[in-house]
């Protein structure tokens, strides 16, 4: 299918895919992948090559471009930009406890096993050889869109010509278990940044952790807003822009009435939309599975919080925000992942899942590659990033501390374009 339409400055053209849930299997059930091309008005009929954009998360639906602006303004120049809903997500045959409703724990398991970079990079190459008559494309990564870069370059470098990654350089090799060791200290500094910047927010964060620790209280959702979830919310300081919106929505959080202290309902109303668990299942049941390697991860944040007794709240104490972490009890406290609790702990248990990386090939490689690394990332540890970049040739990195993990939607247009000129070797500004 190829439906086109034309927004500001841009010329659209949706693309819909099928292919193998599994590929190892042959026949196999079938699922629909959703790609959007997009070209510049002025370009829209010349040939210009592809850049495929491969979105953070995982399980988030590729961007929804608007007009001509940001990295897509710059990747416009010069290519077709294909902005690919990954398996699972978007409009690509979406994962949520309604669409898995018909299978038992196990049969969910065994589906979403099907939902890493591996066959989003299986699916990509299946695409390129559909849509570019099977020439290399230039491909970019953001977040977890790295680790699907870097995997691409470890399975199908053949179908690379150029590849760029903005805040998403993984570890090849180290465990879920040690990403969290590193990551919770990081967490841990973003609070402190927090905190000193807003004066009154201690106060404010306190009292609401006392608050709910003591009642009851509901989101308009009809789930209960818990001390936990609460601190759910410190997922967003590591965002540029994060920590001022988190604490605009603290402070309207509590209100006096005539019979005392209330959660004010416009901030139960917000609250859900500072979190994606409901919305976005993928990103809570395979979250963990992005650093497995022919190991379990047996809910490593979980575990490794324990090394880190600062983020278990206790009444009367400091309450300290959580990061980009997944908890069991999140399966149960959340509507949308209720369901999918028992596939959820299978998922934790599984040891088999197969290489991401191959590490001979990464040290050969012939891709010309360019990064931006963030010094001060939250999600993604520099040390770890830094360490990769020894293991993966022909790998040029721009190491900087101007930019939170989403600098790329922040200032996408000058980031891309000093990776582009820092893969050609040309000149920087």
């Amino acid at each position: 299918m190829n439906i086109s339409q034309t927004l500001s400055d841009i010329i659209v053209h949706k693309h819909t895919f099928s292919v193998p849930l599994d590929y190892q299997q042959s026949p196999s059930e079938q699922i629909s992948i959703f790609a959007r091309e997009i070209v510049s008005v002025e370009n829209q009929h010349k040939a210009l090559p592809y850049l495929v954009f491969f979105q953070g998360g995982p399980g988030f639906g590729a961007a929804r471009p608007i007009n001509n602006s940001g990295w897509i303004k710059r990747a416009l120049q010069e290519y077709r930009v294909l902005l690919l809903d990954q398996r699972g997500t978007g409009l690509s045959t979406p994962v949520n406890a309604v669409s898995l409703s018909y299978l038992n724990a196990s049969q969910q398991a065994e589906y979403l096993s099907h939902f890493r970079a591996d066959n989003i990079i299986r699916d990509a190459e299946l695409i390129r050889t559909k849509l570019s008559a099977n020439e290399p494309w230039t491909i970019l990564g953001q977040s977890f869109g790295g680790f699907c870069v870097l995997h691409y370059l470890s399975a199908a470098p053949e179908g690379v010509k150029e590849a760029y990654i903005t805040g998403g350089i993984p570890s090849l090799t180290r465990s879920a278990d040690e990403v969290y060791q590193a990551t919770y200290q990081r967490v841990l500094a973003k609070n402190a940044d927090f905190f000193k910047r807003f004066a009154d927010a201690r106060t404010l964060v306190d009292n609401i952790a006392q608050h709910l620790y003591e009642h009851k209280v509901y989101l308009a959702t009809g789930e209960q807003l818990t001390v936990e979830m609460f601190q759910l919310l410190g997922i967003n300081l590591g965002m540029e822009q994060g920590p001022e919106a988190v604490y605009y929505l603290l402070e309207q959080a509590l209100i006096n009435t005539r019979h005392g202290i209330e959660v004010n309902p416009l901030f139960l109303h917000q609250f859900s939309q500072f979190l994606d668990y409901n919305t976005n299942p993928i990103f809570a049941l395979l979250h963990e599975s992005i650093y497995c390697q022919q190991h379990a991860s047996k809910w490593a944040a979980h575990r490794v919080r324990d090394h880190y007794p600062e983020f278990h709240y206790q009444p009367n104490k400091p309450l300290l925000f959580t990061g980009e972490m997944i908890y069991p009890w999140m399966f149960n406290q959340f509507e949308g992942l209720q369901p999918l609790n028992a596939a959820a702990d299978i998922l934790a248990a599984k040891k088999d899942w197969p290489a991401l990386y191959n590490l001979a090939q990464l040290a050969n490689n012939k891709v010309p590659l360019a990064a931006a690394i963030y010094s001060e990332d939250m999600f993604v540890e520099m040390q770890y990033s830094l360490e990769t970049a020894k293991q993966v040739a022909n790998l040029k990195y721009w190491l900087t501390s101007e930019y939170e993990h989403n600098g790329i939607r922040m200032d996408g247009e000058y980031i891309l374009d000093k990776l582009i000129k820092l893969n050609r070797g040309q000149c920087l500004r």
